[in-house]
């Protein structure tokens, strides 16, 4: 009987550390979730905050919209929410498909950009509630 109690021991055990593994990927995603929930409205909020500031500085604001853009790909890259993922993807590809050549451009992408991120940021709320 030996033999079939370590085997049975055995098998509890690789089940007992599937489950955990299961178990931790979970709470990887909802650490991945969680992080991006808090982390793209922060970018958002410190654009807003930052084209508001550089509306008679075109370079700088064109500037502005593509490290932004940059920086909500890699939360996109992180979020383990396909909806959140999306939005943020879709936000990214938006403010650095934003060209800023003169004064007119930065009025122009400071109105879009204030129309897409309020868009975006109910989809992010409705995705992270």
């Amino acid at each position: 009987m030996r033999p079939f109690t370590t085997r049975i021991s055995a098998l509890a055990a690789v089940a007992a550390l599937a489950v955990t593994a299961a178990g931790c990927a979970e709470v990887n995603n909802t650490i991945d979730k969680t992080q991006a929930c808090l982390e793209a409205p922060k970018i958002v909020a410190d654009l807003g905050s930052e084209i508001a500031r550089l509306k008679d500085d075109p370079q700088a604001m064109d500037k502005a919209l593509d490290d932004a853009g940059k920086k909500l790909n890699e939360v996109a890259d992180k979020a383990a929410n396909t909806t959140l993922k999306e939005a943020t993807d879709d936000l990214a590809s938006t403010l650095r498909g934003i060209d800023v050549k003169d004064v007119n451009d930065a009025v122009d992408a400071v109105q879009k950009v204030g129309t897409d991120t309020a868009a975006y940021l109910k989809k992010v709320a409705e995705a992270c509630g």
